[in-house]
């Protein structure tokens, strides 16, 4: 069976819609959004699993068309096309540019330069929100359904509570401006002779440390090789870990993690296994257990 059935069927309408071919649409990954690969109109395609993915849709769109105008290192929203998201069934879908093979694996020194650059760019002419990354914990949840138990539904959206009050009290070491909002390793390419940050549905006006603690948080959690921690807080020029609210940022985020994994439980043995790994690491304060990137 098709686990993207729907967001396939999503696609070819919303290719439709813009003149270009599905024919040969290959998934590369199935998160947040259905990620398809269209080869033949050389087009990568983002399809969004609900309504409630429209106002970011639109917004990365935005941001991504604005960073153009910067010569930022960013993917480029795809040429030919409206700017604006495609709504099939009130789900958006956005059309970028299909990038070239990568030529290496990218680095946390590609990552902290990027962020670098990005934190140093003017304010863009219209308003961005706040980041909030446990905005959706509780639309991850109900999207499990009866796959997530209700004791770790409760202790989660406690959590979430704590974590939000406990957000609203910190001090930042850095100025707040324009964040990436989601600046994982994962979201760097290699591309065409440069590093470029991709995905840029979480983009935000906040502090700059909501950017830098997902580079600790990862070597923590994910294992990247020893010392990529000091090569990046090297290379942009400050190390959150030494900042008072870097703790709360980082269980502020590893919660929004573990959410994330419950949308994928149902009928899936690795993200049930998974999500109930990470949530006895939360429960027990367990902050070096290695997690599995999912």
């Amino acid at each position: 069976m098709d686990s993207v059935a729907g967001e396939r069927s999503v696609l070819v309408r919303a290719c439709a819609e813009v003149g270009v071919s599905s024919a040969d649409a290959t998934l590369l990954s199935f998160g947040e959004n259905a990620v398809f690969a269209l080869p033949g109109p050389g087009l990568v395609a983002r399809v969004a699993r609900g309504a409630h993915m429209a106002e970011r849709a639109r917004r990365e769109i935005a941001v991504a068309c604005w960073l153009a105008e910067q010569d930022f290192p960013a993917v480029r929203p795809a040429a030919g096309i409206e700017a604006a998201p495609v709504l099939v069934d009130k789900r958006p879908v956005t059309f970028w540019e299909l990038l070239p093979p990568a030529e290496r694996e990218p680095n946390v020194a590609d990552l902290a330069r990027l962020l670098r650059t990005l934190h140093a760019l003017p304010a863009p002419p219209f308003a961005l929100p706040a980041r909030h990354p446990l905005a959706l914990v509780e639309t991850w949840l109900d999207s499990a359904e009866a796959a997530v138990g209700l004791a770790d539904r409760r202790y989660l959206s406690t959590r979430r509570e704590e974590l939000e009050a406990a957000c609203r009290e910190l001090t930042p070491a850095l100025p707040a401006g324009l964040i990436h909002g989601d600046a994982l390793l994962r979201n760097v390419g290699v591309h065409g002779g440069r590093a470029l940050l991709l995905d840029w549905e979480t983009v935000a006006h906040d502090l700059r440390e909501f950017d830098l603690v997902l580079t600790p948080m990862a070597a923590a959690r994910y294992g990247l090789p020893d010392g990529a921690q000091r090569r990046f807080a090297r290379a942009y020029g400050f190390d959150v870990t030494e900042w008072a609210g870097y703790r709360v940022l980082r269980e502020t985020r590893e919660l929004a993690a573990t959410a994330w994994v419950a949308q994928h439980v149902p009928g899936n043995p690795a993200a049930e296994e998974e999500f109930h790994h990470r949530v006895r690491t939360l429960r027990t304060g367990d902050t070096e257990a290695r997690w599995h990137a999912f």
